[in-house]
């Protein structure tokens, strides 16, 4: 057996598949104050044999948890002398340029816990300063005295010659092994020192937490008897297990919201549409990202917080714009008296007003549930009851000081959400040069189909589909990650002289040191596959482009590398510049190796024409009352059937919302194809 689990910010998602292919899902609270606790409620839930797991995947929002929130271990930072403010003065840049307000980033290791050794080391490698070990002793010493707990260790250039940071880790272990170590060379071999910097400390920062819970997590397993894997998922869409998430917690930043993600591309190949945008509305954030030509979107320039006043992590990161409008995202009147939404999240303690846990401040949920969108009776699957009467007074707490009906106010909350969902969407296409009008949405979460529609007709998206089992989409998407690494060498030099034999020596040793790490966490060699890239620039330019290798760099295959440069440039800047000077700045190698497909459930073959039998008043838009909507049971819809809005389609965790003349198709594999009235396909 094979089993995800999601943590969100309201529930935990739980999806199991056997060897026989059936499917078992479920949906717990998430408990903010002990994770595993709802790990353990959701898998009771399901009432599985624990013993027989092969495998557990597991996305969480742990480790970005810990940093938003500042609540990571007590660090140390370790640099070279004369550099220990580097991490400090960051880069020049002025972000929020007219904001008289402005404060840079707060670093998370404070000066009085940053400390400097003796020694230095080129951009070529070169010893110029032989490491002085009585410096790294008082350097430690310095350490001892602040109690820190985990230790980051940044020397300059340490990306080209590693020998002087090993040296240092081996102190520091020697010295004091229960602290945890992250040694820059071993998370981020590229130059660029403040972001090295910054992204070691993120590092370990989160070590120790992630640590611990990660030995909780595998546990919960082996006190059942299982003597199965535990992989977790990374922001870069792929899996690790747990011996390398100890040691690169960092890439479990976005390890939440990637597995929609890579489901949303599943979809799209599934149903003939490789160009998808993934929607993901959960309890506290929606969640978007663009996937073009099945191709997930990476970025390495990602900030922890935000760009302002984040903290950078030079990582492979899916391209996620994430905004405070999820089902649990509070209702408030600011200081001028206009109404707001997000980003305060009732989360699942309390939860909306509507769940009866003890919440008194309207949410997005609760707003739902008065427009008459969700079934108080059928909330996940009636597991749940909810209290139409408790989110009628939530709402009146904001509906009376505008003078406005309940009603009135709750389409309000509603259609402010949906505009700053909207804005997430066109943050990854639009602001992207893509014209969301050639993709299809891809809905998911518990809000997703609800909300979908309504954004998807407000950028002008012909067609939303809804997956099967949407509201755990995210866990089942980790079903099919791959296993995956991201490898980085900084080899900066023009690209007119690059000496070919030797740039592919280097990317041999990369790619046995990934094949060993893929050997380590059970990868079966027939699955492993490696990508080379070079990452290329114009010279005066600043950041660089990852041309892939098709095959063995050689000489004779210069020419055509630097042809696909210049053409990936013009598609991605709408400009290229074939006679000017181009110089390699690193060399990369993706690693991943294909888990065990896992089976899959079949649509319920019973056929049906999409007829319901009931109906129910909903709200669809702030200038008309209720209106009659047939209410469909999803399971019920066979692979053809056809529903035509209004109507409601119920199903486990959330419901899909069609306006009038929107027709809905449900496809051969189960999925909702809906095509919106009055936008028309390009």
């Amino acid at each position: 057996m094979r089993v995800a689990v999601d943590i969100g910010g309201t529930f935990t998602d739980v999806v199991a598949i056997d060897d026989a292919g059936r499917i078992h899902t479920t949906k717990a609270l998430t408990t903010p104050a002990d994770h595993i606790v709802g790990v353990r409620d959701g898998l009771a839930k399901l009432a599985l044999d624990l013993a027989a797991i092969d495998t557990l995947l597991h996305g969480s929002t742990i480790a970005i948890n810990a940093v938003i929130e500042r609540k990571g271990a007590r660090t140390g930072l370790v640099t070279t002398e004369g550099f220990r403010d580097v991490y400090e003065i960051g880069r020049g840049n002025r972000p929020d340029a007219y904001n008289i307000h402005f404060r840079r980033p707060e670093p998370l290791v404070p000066r009085e816990r940053r400390v400097e050794v003796r020694e230095r080391i080129s951009a070529r490698g070169e010893v110029l300063t032989p490491l002085d070990d009585a410096s790294v002793e008082a350097a430690i010493d310095a350490l001892e005295r602040e109690d820190v707990e985990s230790v980051a260790v940044c020397l300059l250039h340490s990306y080209a010659e590693p020998e002087h940071e090993r040296r240092v880790g081996l102190a520091l272990t020697r010295r004091h092994p229960e602290w945890h170590i992250s040694l820059s060379h071993r998370i981020l071999r590229e130059i660029r020192e403040y972001e090295r910097t910054s992204t070691t400390v993120l590092n370990a920062y989160i070590a120790p937490i992630v640590s611990r819970y990660l030995g909780e997590l595998e546990q919960v397993l082996r006190s059942a008897g299982s003597s199965g894997r535990v992989l977790i998922m990374q922001s870069n869409g792929g899996t690790m297990s747990v011996a390398t998430a100890r040691v690169v917690p960092a890439m479990m930043m976005e390890s939440g919201p990637v597995a929609g993600v890579i489901g949303a591309a599943a979809v799209g190949v599934a149903l003939g549409r490789p160009n998808v945008i993934s929607f993901d509305m959960g309890g506290t954030t929606a969640k978007s990202s663009l996937v073009q030509g099945r191709e997930l979107e990476l970025t390495a320039a990602y900030y922890i917080g935000g760009y302002a006043t984040g903290q950078p992590l030079m990582l492979p990161v899916v391209d996620i714009v994430e905004v405070g409008a999820g089902g649990g995202s509070i209702a408030w009147i600011d200081a001028a008296g206009a109404l707001k939404v997000g980003p305060r999240s009732a989360g699942a303690s309390p939860g909306p007003a509507c769940f009866g846990r003890g919440g008194t401040q309207p949410t997005v949920t609760d707003a739902d549930l008065v427009l008459g969108r969700i079934d108080p009776e059928d909330y996940l699957g009636g597991e749940l009851r909810v209290d139409r009467d408790l989110a009628v007074r939530a709402i009146a707490n904001v509906a009376a000081p505008l003078g406005l009906t309940v009603e009135r106010a709750a389409a309000g909350i509603v259609e402010i959400a949906d505009a700053a969902m909207s804005l997430s969407v066109r943050s990854v296409s639009v602001a992207r040069g893509r014209d969301p009008r050639d993709f299809a949405l891809v809905t998911s979460g518990g809000g997703g189909p609800l909300h979908g529609v309504a954004v998807a007709r407000d950028l002008g998206i012909p067609v939303v589909v809804v997956p099967l089992r949407s509201s755990i989409f995210s866990a089942e998407g980790l079903l099919s990650a791959p296993l995956r690494h991201d490898l980085v060498r900084t080899a900066l030099g023009p690209f007119a002289r690059i000496d070919a034999a030797a740039i592919d020596a280097r990317l041999d040793e990369m790619q046995g040191e990934a094949d060993a790490t893929l050997a380590t966490e059970g990868a079966p060699v027939g699955s492993r596959h490696f990508t080379r890239l070079l990452d290329l620039r114009y010279v005066g330019q600043d950041h660089s482009l990852s041309v892939p290798l098709e095959a063995r760099l050689s000489e004779s295959a210069l020419p055509d590398v630097r042809a696909r440069f210049d053409e990936l440039h013009r598609a991605r800047y709408g400009h290229h510049a074939p006679r000017d000077p181009v110089e390699l700045v690193d060399l990369r190698l993706r690693a991943e190796a294909a888990l065990e497909p896992p089976g899959a459930a079949r649509p319920s073959s019973a056929r049906t024409e999409g007829n319901a039998t009931i109906t129910r008043p909903v709200i669809l838009d702030h200038w008309r009352g209720p209106i009659a909507c047939a209410v469909h049971r999803r399971e019920a819809l066979a692979p053809g059937a056809r529903v035509v809005g209004p109507a409601v389609v119920q199903e486990y965790g959330t419901a899909t919302l069609l306006y009038e003349g929107d027709e809905a198709t449900v496809s051969t594999q189960g999925h909702i194809v809906i095509r919106l009235a009055g936008v028309e396909e390009r």
